[in-house]
């Protein structure tokens, strides 16, 4: 086990694969596998904890995504076993929805020390870069982190305040899902479509899938965003269906410097109640 301090990490939300390698095994470091169990159980990167995206949502009846309670959310960093002074590293095997979910379930509790592995484990195996299929076993930290949520509201909206938003015009959505779920031809709920005013911006389409499923560069999807007409200098919702796509989408906003806040009931919990506005039809081009 290297031994360093917790000052030796400079790691901004986005890291690539090359510079995690110099600190593989630092004991402030957590590195965390949320790709299939099938992928984490042949090669993981070394000393990664697999994490099952389970322990990310809480499920009422008719929806999917939920940011779980307190208690749901003592048990994940339980399970992570980090204290203040560690550093989260998160990948998956998919270009980056899941550990990006579980970045935004740390900064709802107040914690901020986190990155996200451009590419995953694609982009890792694309470096040639070394793996295991050992499963690390880790001493328990003396102090976990504490859930705190009094910071909930910077990154999370819940339903009747975005239902209050959108009557007074006073919200831009961003709808990260397929554009058959967007149209309503996808029906994914009891009812399809979008939520009224929504641009449309599938959340794969930041991804290069001939670059080993890494970001396109940044300033090519704030272009086209802006295209859309998305305003970056004004706040924006981002939902999909159970926010595990937005994930990836919340990641996008922070690190285009976008005051991005995310829908976690998404659209399983607003197309599910009979009462929400909806809107159907072709996506504008």
């Amino acid at each position: 086990m290297i031994t360093m301090t917790a000052s030796a990490f400079n790691f901004g939300l986005l890291i690539e694969a090359e510079d995690l390698v110099p600190y593989l095994g630092h004991e402030k470091l957590r590195i965390v596998d949320l790709s299939r169990a099938s992928v984490y159980e042949q090669l993981h990167i070394p000393h990664a904890l697999h994490l099952q995206p389970k322990l990310l949502v809480r499920q009422e009846e008719h929806t999917m995504g939920l940011l779980p309670d307190v208690e749901g959310l003592q048990a994940l960093i339980a399970y992570l076993n980090i204290s203040p002074e560690h550093h989260v590293v998160a990948y998956d095997d998919e270009g980056g929805a899941w550990a990006g979910r579980l970045l935004w379930n740390l900064h709802c509790l107040g914690f901020k020390n986190t990155s996200l592995l451009n590419g995953g484990i694609h982009a890792w195996l694309g470096a040639g870069l070394p793996t295991s299929s050992d499963q690390e076993i880790f001493s328990p930290v003396s102090h976990l982190v504490p859930v705190n949520l009094e910071q909930k509201s910077e990154f999370q909206i819940g339903y009747d305040e975005l239902h209050q938003l959108i009557e007074n015009e006073q919200v831009q959505l961003w709808d990260c899902r397929t554009e058959d779920e967007y149209t309503g031809l996808r029906l994914a709920a009891r009812r399809g479509g979008h939520i009224p005013g929504a641009r449309h911006f599938e959340w794969s389409t930041a991804l290069n899938r001939q670059n080993h499923l890494k970001l396109q560069p940044l300033p090519r999807t704030q272009q086209r965003l802006e295209q859309l007409g998305f305003d970056l200098t004004q706040p924006v919702v981002v939902y999909c269906q159970s926010h595990h796509r937005s994930g990836l989408a919340y990641i996008l906003g922070r690190l285009l410097g976008w005051k991005i806040r995310a829908y976690d009931g998404a659209w399983s919990e607003w197309g599910n109640r009979l009462n929400s506005p909806i809107a159907t039809g072709e996506v504008p081009s």
